[in-house]
């Protein structure tokens, strides 16, 4: 049986409905590290190439969140921090929304195609790929580990923003891609250690789910202790330099010191406090990847003025 609630409008749609399907937040963090991928790149890229680039790579990110709104109307209904959105409030159509993200895949890959180069476009074709289809429609609903292995679509854009200047990948495009890809599990894991029971209801196999949120800690410190030499060994390569260190040491330091706090704790102290370790610790991992790659930016920018690497 099809539920009403999904397919019927309560509300006339308005562009900031449409909008919303897009995942703007998500974007926005998408759009900065593919700039940054494309700013500290050895190659100079024409600043209108530049503008279409971004711009292509934003239309497909959210190309990507109308696709996976779409596939995920039923659960995001059920959780609380998601019944608000467009297709479960029914201020927008499933096929709606469908069709917007198909649209917008299409046009931002043949667009990044035609402005810059094949292997940039296939990577934004993939990275669209890998979150509709390998996170949203299969790993989301099947394993625990989804954060993990669907974290590499949220960690392609500097590889994409990359290739963009250079048309190829090298070791700091990849080193970038592995900071995001690190980060994300102790990010997205310290969320769901306070919002358990959203993920619960939605029957998503979220780890603090299937193995509770003890193993979650653990898994959390895990993914820290395997993030610090990645954040810390891109200070070395030539995208690198003493800014970015000082940056990466602070961070990691802080970062590590909130995961040590999350991962010592027990439950009676957690729901004693409200999760208030936890919700500090994803605060800190918000601001972590934001001023990493504002370090890297900081170096390409006083690079030429002989200031920035080593």
């Amino acid at each position: 049986m099809t539920d009403v609630s999904l397919e019927q409008t309560s509300h006339e749609a308005g562009m900031g409905d449409y909008f919303a399907l897009l995942k703007p937040r998500v974007m926005s963090l998408v759009v900065f590290t593919a700039l940054v991928g494309l700013v500290v790149a050895p190659v100079p890229v024409h600043p209108f190439i530049a503008f279409v680039a971004i711009l292509c790579i934003a239309v497909g990110a959210g190309a990507s969140g109308a696709l996976n709104m779409w596939w995920d109307a039923d659960i995001d209904r059920i959780m609380r921090r998601t019944a608000k959105r467009p297709i479960p409030s029914g201020k927008v159509q499933p096929g709606e929304a469908l069709g917007l993200g198909l649209t917008l895949s299409a046009f931002s890959v043949i667009l990044l195609a035609l402005a810059t180069n094949f292997l940039a476009a296939g990577l934004l074709a993939f990275t669209i790929f890998f979150y509709a289809v390998i996170y949203s429609m299969w790993l989301k609903r099947s394993t625990p580990q989804n954060i993990v292995i669907g974290g590499a679509a949220g960690a392609f854009p500097p590889m994409i923003g990359w290739a963009v200047a250079t048309g190829g990948v090298s070791l700091e495009s990849i080193l970038m891609f592995a900071l995001i890809f690190m980060w994300t599990p102790p990010h997205f894991w310290a969320l769901a250690i306070f919002v358990k029971s959203d993920y619960g209801n939605a029957g998503v196999p979220m780890l603090t789910e299937t193995h509770g949120r003890r193993v979650t800690r653990n898994h959390i410190m895990g993914y820290m202790i395997a993030l610090v030499p990645v954040a810390i060994g891109i200070a070395f390569t030539p995208i690198g330099g003493p800014i970015y260190l000082a940056t990466a040491v602070v961070l990691n330091l802080w970062f590590l010191k909130a995961c040590v706090r999350v991962w010592r704790r027990d439950e009676t102290q957690a729901e004693a406090d409200n999760f208030a370790v936890e919700k500090a610790a994803f605060k800190v991992s918000l601001y972590y990847l934001f001023l990493h790659f504002s370090a890297l930016l900081a170096e390409a920018a006083l690079r030429p003025w002989g200031l920035g690497g080593w």
